[in-house]
């Protein structure tokens, strides 16, 4: 369906060539100031047009919010933002021979199957174009986690096609092994980020690689995939709901519902399994930051992912996520009608030759829609426990509260 998440719900709206596109928010906690100004800087991250090496589709998508606010500040019922499609351009998709094939690797024919009638131009609810709905939410969902917490977002581009920022190696079949780049992982921000536009990898050596790699493919009229990693740092410990509703398997979810993706791992991932058990286990060390609302223990190593037994150890989450090649490409392909009968499309339209620089802000945002919602169910529990008796003869529960100090104290005291 179109929404997602329990506590935190996020319904998004809108066809790639709508009036608009958009979403409504349920479960944003109330008096947190939220302007426009602390949503659009993601969207713009998102946008089409940002370079030679992505769309040449012009919108602006300045956000709007429709709902849910007050003098900047949230009420606690629901946020609807909208975003207007300024740009939209449905005879590119109006011609004889682009209605009657279904388009290689798009989700036009699954649609008329699924459904019986499909969007006539673009790839209607399976374009991009939905993700901003995605983007949005996920703001706001940051600037929570943020100021409540001190969580970090950070997703950046680590390969395209065959160039990597960390090729594996016989020492370090898995990133998660390789000091560089869990150093990378403790430091990389946004900002250093953006400073390698439009790829995205900060590198400036692999973003040059990188770029030239997706200009190759879009002057060839072809396309490219690629994987972008995301690190979530600060995260609480004690998040997740096994046993269906892991952590991981949350952020699977969200991940491999963002158009174009193919694949997940967390932590070690698949390289993970190339390595024996005595060097992929992570020892637990006493934390050096333990203290009110922190865990008191961390780990040696991180091949987990920041992430045992489906619950955050309040560790740094890491994560890859692989993106397939755009499908929409300019060459001539051979393929079938919706009528059966063999014909070549040559497709028209303005895509992306590599999804990926673009979709960064996406899987921040998705990460942080994930994040919230477990925050919150972790919350509920938490809050309900302490209205018991404190426990005397296990491990002091109240060691391990994730977040709130006053909570905390409360617990300790058995109030």
């Amino acid at each position: 369906m179109s929404t997602f998440g329990t506590h935190f719900r996020v319904h998004t709206y809108g066809e790639s060539h709508c009036l608009s596109v958009g979403c409504i928010v349920d479960g944003v906690p109330p008096g947190m100031e939220l302007t426009e100004a602390d949503i659009q800087p993601q969207m713009t991250r998102r946008r089409p047009g940002q370079s030679a090496i992505t769309t040449p589709r012009n919108e602006k998508d300045r956000v709007e919010i429709q709902s849910g606010t007050e003098f900047g500040v949230t009420l606690g019922s629901p946020i609807a933002l909208r975003v207007m499609n300024e740009n939209q351009r449905k005879q590119d998709y109006g011609n004889k021979t682009m209605d009657l094939y279904p388009r290689p690797s798009h989700a036009d024919w699954t649609y008329l199957e699924k459904y019986g009638v499909k969007a006539s131009s673009g790839g209607g609810r399976s374009s991009a174009r939905e993700t901003i709905g995605r983007v949005a939410a996920g703001a706001i969902a940051e600037k929570y986690l943020r100021l409540a917490h001190g969580v970090e977002i950070v997703a950046f581009t680590t390969s395209v096609g065959n160039e990597f920022l960390f090729p594996p190696t016989p020492s370090h079949p898995t990133a998660s092994t390789n000091p560089d780049f869990l150093k990378l992982l403790d430091v990389i921000d946004r900002e250093t980020v953006d400073k390698h536009i439009p790829v995205r990898c900060p590198d400036a050596a692999a973003t040059k690689r990188m770029e030239d790699l997706i200009a190759e493919y879009r002057d060839r009229h072809d396309s490219i995939g690629g994987v972008v990693t995301c690190v979530i740092r600060n995260c609480p410990s004690g998040l997740g709901e096994p046993c269906f509703d892991k952590l991981e398997a949350m952020l699977a979810h969200a991940m491999l519902s963002i158009p174009a993706t193919k694949g997940f791992e967390i932590g070690s991932g698949f390289g993970g399994c190339q390595v024996p058990g005595s060097v992929h286990n992570d020892p637990f060390i006493k934390a050096t930051d333990s203290a009110a609302g922190r865990p008191r223990l961390t780990t040696k190593t991180n091949n987990s992912g920041g992430i045992q037994g489906g619950i955050s150890n309040g560790a740094p989450i890491y994560f890859n996520v692989a993106f397939k090649p755009p499908a929409t490409i300019g060459q001539a392909q051979t393929t079938v009608t919706y009528d059966e009968e063999e014909g070549v499309l040559e497709a028209k339209g303005r895509h992306d030759p590599c999804v990926v620089p673009r979709a960064v802000p996406i899987v921040e945002a998705m990460a942080a829609l994930v994040i919230i919602d477990s925050l919150m169910a972790q919350q509920a529990r938490q809050t309900a426990r302490s209205l018991l008796p404190p426990l005397k003869a296990t491990i002091p529960a109240e060691k391990t509260v994730v977040g709130n100090s006053k909570l905390q104290e409360e617990m300790t005291n058995g109030s």
